[in-house]
């Protein structure tokens, strides 16, 4: 049996993110915006040896999301990367302690979401913190564990090779 690997998964989706932030920083061209400042968390790693200058380990997931910053007005914004071959993010891939990390932040204050990119459909979405609680509510009453992209209603644009994931996130708060 072939082992499935998911190492690279999502990979090109967080290399889109990070060109997104570096835009949002530092703006393009010429015109320089400073809409926010999002920085990728790193991912916890537990070293288990160090000999002789080789390093082994692996990646624990902590209770961190993938990208925390500071966005203009002073709003905190935390969200994570997701990646489906699906056409419906299963809830499954959302651990509890992300969920619950988006919900401490959400309910301080803070602009929280996920950026899912739906890679059958080419499609991404921004799947605010109110429509994933309330989808992650109604899977534990039994309901559909899933958020299908159909229903989704904050598709994000790629243009220039920018997401514009945080076009209309001000509307929502």
């Amino acid at each position: 049996m072939r082992k499935t690997t998911y190492a690279n998964r999502g990979m090109k989706l967080e290399k889109l993110i990070d060109e997104s932030n570096k835009a949002y920083l530092f703006g393009t061209g010429l015109q320089r915006n400073y809409i926010a400042s999002v920085h990728k968390v790193p991912t916890p790693t537990k070293i288990l040896n160090k000999k002789k200058g080789i390093v082994t380990g692996y990646n624990t997931r902590g209770e961190f999301v993938d990208y925390i910053g500071t966005m203009i007005g002073g709003f905190s914004i935390a969200f994570d990367a997701k990646e489906t071959k699906q056409k419906s993010l299963p809830l499954a891939n959302i651990h509890e302690s992300q969920y619950k990390f988006l919900s401490t932040w959400y309910s301080l204050g803070a602009i929280t979401f996920l950026v899912v990119h739906f890679s059958e459909l080419d499609e991404y979405y921004r799947i605010d913190f109110k429509e994933l609680r309330d989808a992650w509510n109604n899977a534990l009453e039994g309901g559909r564990k899933s958020i299908p992209a159909s229903s989704l209603k904050n598709r994000i644009i790629v243009k220039d090779g920018i997401l514009h994931y945080m076009e209309g996130l001000w509307d929502e708060y």
